[in-house]
């Protein structure tokens, strides 16, 4: 496993190397030695997995709050994704910049989102699926979550989105007062 960083402190892709031969392929897409150094001493507690059927639909972006914040690595299975972090941990200095990675099962990368951050994905092939691992277990109270289309971010989506939930149109914009997240 190659660690990437990206320009978000803290975010990363991994990529994985993959070993092939006329039987297809192998590859190692957790270990909590060759990742101590993004770990720490996080474990991963929770592992989810998601299938977007639609090209276009936005899903995020969301974060838990302290104190159930969680670091994040996402793979792509199945499909394409534009996959997007936000920094809103305050006073960082990339606070309200994002960055993405485009996952594929084929370019065997995976995204870190490391707590604090924001996250969120564009599906760019039909019924794409994402793998989540995540450090901390999902708790209803701790959801938070960003408008996917909040002009003080502006992400950049590839595509015109087509398919947004009502929860995640409904999410609210950030205020100017936003002074970002404690971690």
């Amino acid at each position: 496993m190659n660690l990437l960083e990206t320009s978000l402190p803290g975010a990363w892709v991994i990529d994985s190397k993959s070993l092939q031969d006329n039987r297809g392929a192998f590859s190692r897409i957790f270990c909590a030695l060759e990742l101590q150094e993004i770990l720490g001493s996080r474990t991963i507690v929770q592992i989810n997995h998601s299938i977007t059927r639609d090209v276009g639909s936005i899903r995020g972006l969301h974060y838990q709050k302290t104190p159930h914040a969680e670091l994040k690595i996402i793979r792509c299975l199945k499909g394409r994704v534009f996959d997007v972090a936000v920094d809103l941990r305050q006073g960082s200095p990339t606070f309200l910049k994002w960055n993405a990675v485009e996952l594929t099962p084929r370019s065997n990368l995976a995204y870190v989102i490391p707590e604090g951050c924001a996250h969120g994905f564009q599906v760019l092939e039909a019924n794409s699926e994402l793998l989540y691992l995540h450090t901390a277990f999902y708790t209803p109270t701790s959801e938070v979550a960003v408008r996917f289309d909040d002009p003080r971010i502006s992400v950049n989506w590839p595509l015109t989105p087509t398919n947004v939930s009502v929860k995640d149109k409904s999410h609210p914009l950030l205020n100017e007062g936003f002074e970002g997240v404690i971690i």
